[in-house]
């Protein structure tokens, strides 16, 4: 029968392990269900999600071209195109079928997953470092969906359509692999959603005096360098409006970095009140 930690009730080793097993094993028929239900609706999975990029009617696209109506400005609305997959392996199909229903699964059940461990960890914890750890596991999981929304819907079709429609030579036509573009998608997305908890990050290294605001702002021109090319590396275009549209949030999650970040004399101070409840808690 599935158990949690209570508390107030001080559990043995093996207690704790028997409590993390089950934590462990909710977690796993979770992803399956999930995994399970994915599989089935392969069409609309497919179809309406996956390969959606791969067509200049994808909402990103049409978006663009609405802006560059409003604003006069045609370049900004891309030509018609519609890229091709082709599979070159046996079971390549059945794979992609398989590895993405994982992965999707991974990505829809990240907030069952931090609830869980919250579940698993709070018993442990004091009452106001509950609420700090609570918004903490709010916060990984709102910006990690971020990321992934803004690495579905903007980055990754900027890249799809420079990458799959740019020639060196019109004697050389594309013909995209079908495992070279989900590895892409994999990575961006992925790679975006990690890249979102930036601030968390901050906080919590500025909580354990690794950093402080005061440092974030010092670097604060460098970091906008690194940023730029970051933005150039996962966005291979030349145009500006694309570098933007990449390194304009990696900026805002910066700059909200260093507004979550601790300050230097304020981290002093809540150090020694956090020594001396320890200590009243020990009396």
């Amino acid at each position: 029968m599935p158990k949690r930690m209570s508390e107030g009730k001080n559990l043995s080793f093996w207690e704790h392990l028997e409590v993390l097993r089950w934590t462990i094993f909710r977690i796993i028929m979770a992803a399956l269900l999930v995994v399970v239900a994915i599989f089935s609706f392969k069409d609309f999975v497919f179809n309406e999600i996956v390969f959606a990029p791969l067509s200049s009617d994808f909402w990103f696209y049409r978006s663009l071209c609405k802006l560059a109506e409003l604003f006069k400005f045609p370049g900004l609305c891309p030509e018609d195109f519609n890229i091709e997959l082709i599979n070159i392996n046996l079971a390549g199909q059945l794979m992609t079928h398989i590895t993405s229903s994982f992965s999707i699964a991974l990505v829809l059940i990240v907030p069952y997953i931090l609830l869980e461990i919250w579940w698993f960890v709070q018993p442990a914890l004091y009452p106001n470092e509950k609420s700090h750890v609570g918004i903490i596991f709010l916060s990984s999981s709102f910006l990690f969906y971020l990321g992934v929304i803004v690495s579905y819907f903007i980055i990754f079709p900027l890249t799809v359509r420079f990458l799959g429609t740019y020639k060196v030579s019109a004697l050389v036509p594309n013909q995209i692999a079908l495992q070279s573009y989900m590895g892409s998608l994999y990575i961006l997305t992925f790679s975006l959603g990690i890249m979102f908890e930036m601030p968390v990050l901050a906080y919590l290294l500025s909580k354990i005096g690794l950093i402080n605001k005061q440092m974030l702002k010092k670097v604060r021109s460098y970091a906008f360098l690194i940023l730029l090319i970051l933005s150039a590396l996962v966005t291979p275009t030349t145009d500006p409006f694309t570098m933007s549209v990449v390194a304009l949030p990696l900026y805002l999650l910066y700059e909200l970095s260093i507004l979550v970040s601790k300050p230097k004399k304020e981290e002093e101070d809540e150090d020694e009140e956090d020594e001396m409840m320890h200590d009243t808690a020990i009396d």
